[in-house]
């Protein structure tokens, strides 16, 4: 699973080849001149012969080069750092593109079955947590890796007995890092999940704060927050108390390599076989030999926790889309209106049946109400005619042609939907009708507005239509909202229409005005109307009266009236 992941993130880093490369030139240098500087003090040492035998000119030459080093090193490093940073932040902006990407695509099935918080904990929290690992990886690995090679060239070349020994010894800390890697990988997986059941709850609680304090229950929730924090805090603990074994493991094995080093050099300059100098070389590099297998278990620790996150981005990014491969250029599908339901069968939990062989045939102009007991299965007709959910068995076809020859985008393009739930974003109260879209003059709009009743109000507003309202639309009622969301249609009048509790949070003597502003719109046009105020689709063509997913009972107002049925006493219920 981690090579999997590893390879995917890979994937993205290629396409930044030329940062890449010049990044691992930059290492090169950078690691070349940082083991040249030892040389230069390893010189000057022996520059210092004794008390009253030091050469200064040459001791002076030499700190004179070791400081144009150390600028070209430091140079060098700078822009090292700065195109990591450039690459890392590429691709952390290329994987959230896509997840966002893939979010448009995904089908409601998908966005349904999960909570909130832990999609945008993937897209946000662990996309962040991907970044500091893989900026950490490209910092270190190749100066790490370059170092390593450059300073066993020259160890072999001082000394090949000491510079063995040094090779023997460094593969244990290797060793170490792996082992408590392999461990803490599924506990940084852990506490992934755990943050996103905690973002999850944390959102899904500010969006309905008034209820919780309506029913105060804000104690329980503590209790429940309380809890997910402890396994939280539990699971972090864990994984960082593990993996933070790694560095100070491996500094234990590279201190006994540096103190191998200092006795056998010890003994070496004693013999005559190297001169102190040359000793204080070695040390030098027996230390920034070392040094970058501590820094490279650091990395390994961090990856891991990088790619536990990369693991939960990816699976999202991966997520089968409800793209049908159908073209939306060129597939310039008009409806006329006539709907046709073929032997339906659907249902959200496949083991619990809900709609069942439906068989439906609605023509152009019809305004079909429907009606029935909650889980009867209305709002689900109406997602199977907006390809939200495709259908298990069976098909509907518009116009003589099966939906799914029709291409999502242009299929919804045919239809306006006002739905019980409001849709508004951050914008002015214009962009929030027009969704942004060009085009369309303030007559339009005025006229728009008007025919739903939201004119008045909108008037009222601080700067009309072009008051901004917030994400939330907090400084609306929800009858604005919805108001807003009815004038949206009346400005996109397509040929079909679905009214989904569309006059829920709007007070009767508005509805009133509103249901006979519907009348117009719907003329010429086919309408489904879901409602559970039976007195607002009295004037409709045929009614579908449903339950356990099934029609009843179907036909107009009077008819059902007439027959006595289950629509009869739904509507004397009222």
């Amino acid at each position: 699973m981690k090579k999997n992941t590893l390879r995917k993130v890979l994937r993205y880093a290629s396409r930044y080849n030329v940062l890449i490369v010049l990044s691992m030139l930059l290492a090169v240098v950078t690691a070349l001149l940082s083991l040249y500087v030892p040389i230069l003090a390893g010189r000057a040492i022996d520059f210092i012969a004794g008390r009253d035998n030091v050469d200064f000119k040459a001791v002076f030459a030499v700190i004179i080069r070791m400081i144009i080093t150390i600028l070209i090193t430091s140079f060098a490093q700078w822009n090292m750092n700065k195109i990591n940073n450039k690459i890392t932040f590429r691709v952390v902006r290329d994987v959230r593109k896509d997840a966002f990407a893939r979010l448009n695509k995904l089908p409601l099935s998908y966005l349904d079955s999960r909570q909130t918080g832990d999609i945008v904990s993937r897209v946000i929290a662990d996309v962040d947590q991907f970044a500091d690992g893989l900026l950490l990886g490209f910092s270190q690995l190749f100066t790490g890796v370059v170092t390593i090679l450059g300073t066993l060239v020259f160890m072999f070349y001082l000394s090949f007995r000491i510079a063995l020994v040094v090779v023997v010894l460094t593969p244990l800390s290797l060793f170490l890092a792996r082992f408590i890697a392999s461990r803490s990988f599924a506990l940084f997986k852990e506490q992934s999940s755990a943050r996103s059941e905690q973002t999850s709850f944390v959102d899904e609680m500010i969006g309905n704060l008034s209820v919780v304090k309506a029913f105060a229950h804000e104690d329980e929730n503590l209790e429940v927050f309380d809890g997910i924090n402890d396994r939280l805090e539990e699971t972090s603990v864990k994984a960082t108390f593990i993996s933070s074994l790694t560095n100070p493991g491996t500094r234990f094995i590279n201190n006994i390599v540096y103190a191998a080093v200092a006795l056998f050099g010890a003994f070496a300059c004693l013999s005559g076989a190297m001169t102190v100098g040359g000793l204080a070389i070695f040390l030098s590099y027996a230390n920034q030999y070392t040094k970058p297998f501590n820094e490279i278990s650091g990395v390994i620790t961090e990856l891991q926790n990088a790619l536990a996150c990369a693991e939960r981005v990816f699976a999202l990014i991966e997520e089968k889309s409800e793209d049908d491969g159908l073209k939306s250029e060129g597939n310039t599908f008009v409806a006329e209106g006539n709907v046709e339901l073929e032997d339906v069968s659907f249902s959200y939990d496949k083991e619990k049946k809900l709609i069942e062989n439906l068989s439906l045939n609605i023509k152009k102009d019809q305004r079909v109400a429907i009606v029935g007991p909650t889980g009867s299965g209305k709002t689900t007709l109406i997602n199977l005619l907006m390809r939200f959910y495709e259908t298990d068995s069976g098909s509907i076809r518009v116009d003589g042609t099966d939906i799914r020859d029709i291409h999502r985008s242009v299929l919804r393009s045919n239809i306006g939907m006002v739905l019980q739930e409001t849709w508004l974003r951050s914008g002015t109260v214009r962009q929030n009708i027009t969704l942004g879209r060009e085009g369309f003059s303030d007559e339009q709009i005025i006229e728009a507005a008007k025919a739903s009743h939201a004119h008045s109000f909108i008037k009222r507003l601080p700067n009309g239509y072009d008051t901004v309202i917030s994400e939330n639309a907090g400084n609306l009622s929800q009858g604005q909202k919805q108001l807003l969301c009815i004038t949206r249609v009346m400005l996109h009048i397509p040929p079909m229409l679905i009214l989904d509790e569309a006059t829920s949070s709007i007070d009767t003597r508005t509805e009133i005005r509103i249901q006979k502003a519907f009348n117009r719109m719907m003329q010429g046009r086919t309408s489904f109307i879901v409602a559970h105020r039976l007195s607002t689709i009295r004037e409709a063509d045929v009614i579908l009266v449903m339950k356990d997913g099934h029609i009843i009972e179907m036909g107009p107002h009077s008819e059902l009236i007439a027959k006595k049925g289950f629509y009869y006493e739904l509507y004397n219920a009222q």
